[in-house]
């Protein structure tokens, strides 16, 4: 445990990184409350998607790597702003209309458009729930709603109208003329309307711990701060529930850096350190349009794991996460093969390489063993030239490949066909165009039917046997050689390693494929 804990102390990886900052900021001694908190935030306006989980389970491999540096506990919050008033309609949920009805109103109050839950609110955190549960994820679920209504942020809250004036000093420097005329922390829940108001604070009483503000009508209303009646702008709601939690660390996207700061500020002024953090870039659609709960431009949780394992969506938000990275179908199979490559070199690796494996950190120290003798890319192409849906036609083949292999005997290979099956119905089928190879790539194509049909039935064998059919027939950059082969032989710009894929489909099946695709 001493050599690892004394490398873990020196390693690059980024979680480690971030580990050592709060064993730093907390100068090694346990918190008052017995454990350092982590804490990450949800926003249910919109149906969970990979984004939520990615700041789940970066915050997860930083917790982990943390407990490994310290023996000092933790917990993991993971905490639904669900009080938060409801400003626009998501555009893909059912009964929009009926939802149109409700905007204003807080999340937990809003009819559940799905109608399984009791709310929208209690709808969409079940299924962020569900997903963790699923993944496995150790956590504390908490509804800022059930917060607010039980009492729990009622201390901080009345701290916040102790300190009004000097929240207020934080925030208002970053508003526009109009907004600062009529900006309160405070937001009354309306008790005719249900509506979450945005209105000016016109009175407050310290002492008994309620506000007075203007309805838009003129009425003036009087309400406590606790309890529930209101709630916080969400940038002194944020700075609040760090200090009544004493939130330790706390990551979040790029985009709220001055957020952040003005937060930090807020839980300053309530007498509680700031936690530390980790900004992340945004994830980006198809388009490069940064991605949005409310609109679903990017992929869902689910949509993901129709098509890979849940590990390669870890691996996938594991790898530089300060860099922005399109989130879209397509990232899908090389993030697959990079998660199978990093957990196949991770055996044969020394310790301090070990714990900059990304795999390292997906199963926190403790990667599975699987025997993978082929990649995810090769299994896909297999799918495209045999144009099956059954698993055991591909079972097949990779019995004939790897003799042995089975669905018993590699469980992780079965599940990997499965997913290529999927991908390549949903994916690649409806973009394939095959073309008919020209004079030149038919005169070269002709000698690699001669030349396979004497090579040794290895992939290397065979690899080298494509790459000197090339070279003879002056394809002085080979990746053309290479491409054309793609693109006659599987109707795509992009495939395999040739050697690994001729030997998984066979020598023979291999020659009978391209001489048909001579005869166009």
């Amino acid at each position: 445990m001493e050599d690892i804990r004394s490398l873990a102390q020196t390693s690059l990886a980024w979680p480690f990184e971030e580990a050592r900052k709060i064993l730093h900021r907390l100068q090694g001694k346990k918190p008052d409350k017995g454990f350092v908190l982590f804490e990450t935030g949800y926003g249910p306006s919109g149906l969970p998607h990979i984004g939520t989980f990615g700041e789940v389970v970066r915050t997860t491999m930083v917790r982990q790597a943390f407990s490994l540096l310290s023996d000092i506990p933790t917990k993991l919050y993971a905490v639904s702003d669900d009080m938060d008033g409801l400003r626009k309609v998501p555009d893909n949920i059912p009964n929009v209309e009926m939802m149109r009805e409700h905007l204003g109103k807080p999340l937990t109050r809003i009819p559940d458009p799905f109608g399984t839950h009791e709310s929208f609110g209690h709808h969409n955190n079940a299924r962020l729930r569900a997903f963790l549960d699923t993944f496995g994820f150790e956590y504390e679920f908490l509804s800022s709603s059930e917060c607010y209504n039980s009492g729990r942020f009622d201390p901080m809250l009345l701290s916040v109208l102790a300190h009004y004036d000097e929240v207020i000093s934080v925030i208002l420097p970053t508003l526009g003329e109009k907004r600062r005329a009529t900006y309160s922390p405070f937001l009354p829940i309306c008790a005719e309307t249900g509506r979450v108001l945005q209105v000016p604070v016109v009175e407050r009483d310290e002492k008994a711990g309620t506000i007075v503000y203007k309805r838009d009508d003129g009425k003036l209303i009087e309400t406590k701060v606790t309890g529930g009646l209101c709630k916080l702008q969400w940038k002194a709601d944020w700075g609040m529930r760090w200090a009544a939690f004493d939130v330790n660390y706390e990551m979040s996207g790029k985009d709220l850096i001055d957020s952040v700061k003005l937060s930090s500020q807020i839980c300053r002024i309530l007498g509680h350190q700031s936690p530390e953090g980790f900004n992340y870039e945004l994830f980006l659609d198809a388009d490069g349009t940064k991605i949005s709960k409310s609109k679903g431009n990017g992929l869902t949780i689910e949509e993901w794991l129709q098509y890979a394992p849940e590990e390669s969506l870890a691996y996938f938000m594991y790898q530089s996460p300060r860099k922005a990275k399109r989130l879209y179908f397509d990232v899908i199979p090389r993030a697959v093969d990079e998660y199978l490559n990093s957990l196949e070199k991770f055996p044969d690796q020394p310790l301090d390489q070990k714990l900059g494996n990304p795999v390292w950190h997906v199963h926190n120290g403790t990667p599975p063993r699987e025997e993978l003798p082929l990649s995810f890319g090769i299994l896909l192409n297999l799918v495209s030239v045999t144009n099956t849906e059954n698993k055991k036609v591909l079972w097949g083949f990779l019995s004939r490949y790897s003799p042995g292999a089975s669905p018993e005997t590699m469980p992780m290979v079965d599940r990997l066909v499965g997913y290529a099956l999927a991908y390549y119905r949903d994916f690649v089928k409806p973009e394939k165009h095959y073309r008919a190879p020209t004079d030149k790539e038919r005169e070269a194509l002709q000698d690699l039917v001669r030349s396979l049909k004497k090579v040794e039935n290895t992939p290397e064998a065979i690899q080298k046997e494509v790459f000197e059919v090339g070279k003879q027939h002056n394809y002085t950059n080979l990746r053309e050689w290479f491409k054309a082969l793609y693109q006659i032989l599987l109707g795509q710009d992009e495939g395999p390693r040739m050697g690994s894929f001729i030997a998984l489909y066979g020598i023979d099946e291999t020659i009978h494929l391209i001489n048909d695709a001579l005869k166009k």
